[in-house]
């Protein structure tokens, strides 16, 4: 079983996936972050680095779900190959961040990936406001967040939703952040894993 956490950033996945990965005893799978060579280039830099770092996302996100399908456990993701091919990548094209040569390069090659695979069993989509978004981040404190611009977070937030709302190749569970604190309430995070719970095994 795949269960996979979509969102922007700083929307709570890696947190959500970890606090569910713990009550369920399923394998978690993290997005490559401290790892990611080109992270902070990307956010000194976003026109030089951007092709660079999709390409890293790619092939790292391409491989997790290859290893996820040959496991055959139960898997939690945070986040999906399909955020960086229909959000982030033509997020940095439009905004002449990435020239449309990198970009149709960066398509061709997900859409040869994207036929090779499978969607998550549970796609759950955290969707937050931008204030709520900027709150988030600037409590866990990454350096190279810092010099994330609204407007970035507004545009991701804009295509994030014109997605999920023409995501229909798998099931999908909308939790609104800005009213679910799963973090700092039990309660909370007691909804979220009932609402899972039923998307799973239709008990409600």
């Amino acid at each position: 079983m795949h269960i996979a956490i979509a969102g922007n950033i700083g929307s709570g996945k890696t947190t959500l996936t970890s606090l569910l990965a713990k009550h369920f005893n399923w394998e978690p799978h993290y997005e490559s972050v401290d790892d990611n060579p080109y992270l902070n280039s990307f956010y000194e830099d976003m026109r030089r680095w951007s092709f660079n770092l999709q390409i890293y996302f790619l092939n790292s996100r391409f491989r997790q779900i290859v290893k996820i399908r040959k496991s055959g456990g139960k898997v939690i993701q945070d986040r999906t190959i399909y955020e960086d091919a229909h959000i982030f990548a033509p997020n940095l094209h439009e905004m002449n961040l990435m020239t449309t040569r990198d970009f149709d390069n960066y398509r061709a090659l997900f859409d040869l990936m994207s036929t090779f695979i499978q969607p998550p069993d549970l796609l759950v989509y955290l969707r937050a406001s931008v204030s709520t978004l900027v709150n988030q981040i600037q409590k866990r404190g990454r350096d190279y967040e810092e010099s994330i611009r609204l407007d970035y977070l507004k545009r991701l937030n804009e295509r994030y939703e014109t997605w999920i709302g023409g995501y229909v190749i798998g099931n999908k569970l909308i939790v609104n952040v800005d009213k679910r604190d799963f973090t700092g309430n039990p309660e909370d995070l007691g909804f979220v894993i009932e609402r899972i719970n039923a998307e799973l095994h239709g008990l409600f």
